[in-house]
């Protein structure tokens, strides 16, 4: 049994593989996990994983990328949202939130793979790598950083450092990722009730405006 929600995607090698990596990885870690193991839970042989990824680090850095590309694209209609920047915030972090819960496994990879750069635990090859990866998850950050920093120039957020503010607000959104699991039976309608929760958690951290 998985730790993590399957999402349905369209039929491809690549995205199967890329899942059920992330998977693996988020389970066992980037070091415990083999290509065997990733090939054993897919039901396939090494070489159609080897198709795709040269190597367990070459597989590691796409669970990564694709991890972010999704986010990406999940935000990206509601980053130039119009409006006050409060407003596109809250936006913007739910549909992030609800994310940490629906892609946990891939969430956890990116967090390790961010661990795993600070502590310089890679070869020079994969550390290279690992700076264009850490530099796209940079510019997914600086969305909510500028959105936050305009939003308090507009006087709806009240907070005074703005480079801790967003690690201490990410540590709110990203949370999910730590301690949710799903429950049988469980709807959208339930898994946005506890975005919110969070999200409203952040605004006020923020030093949001009190709403009704």
């Amino acid at each position: 049994m998985t730790l993590s929600v399957r999402e349905h995607v369209a039929d491809d090698s690549r995205s199967d593989i890329l899942f059920v990596a992330a998977e693996c990885f988020m389970e066992r870690g980037y070091n415990a996990t083999s290509i065997d193991d990733v090939a054993r839970r897919l039901g396939a042989t090494k070489g159609r994983i080897y198709h795709y990824f040269p190597s367990k680090a070459d597989l590691f850095a796409g669970v990564f990328r694709f991890g972010m590309d999704r986010i990406f694209a999940a935000v990206e209609p509601y980053r130039n949202m119009p409006g006050p920047a409060a407003e596109r915030w809250k936006k913007l972090a739910f549909i992030h939130t609800v994310r940490m819960m629906k892609s946990k496994t891939l969430a956890k990879v990116v967090w390790e793979g961010v661990e795993m750069h600070l502590r310089g635990a890679t070869t020079p090859q994969q550390r290279i790598e690992l700076d264009g990866l850490i530099r796209y998850r940079n510019g997914y950050s600086d969305i909510f950083r500028e959105t936050i920093a305009q939003a308090r120039e507009e006087g709806d957020f009240h907070f005074a450092d703005l480079g801790i503010t967003v690690q201490a607000m990410f540590m709110a959104l990203n949370s999910p990722m730590f301690w949710y699991v799903p429950r049988p039976g469980e709807t959208d309608e339930d898994i946005h009730n506890i975005a919110n929760q969070i999200v409203a958690f952040a605004h006020r951290g923020l030093g949001g405006k009190e709403e009704t």
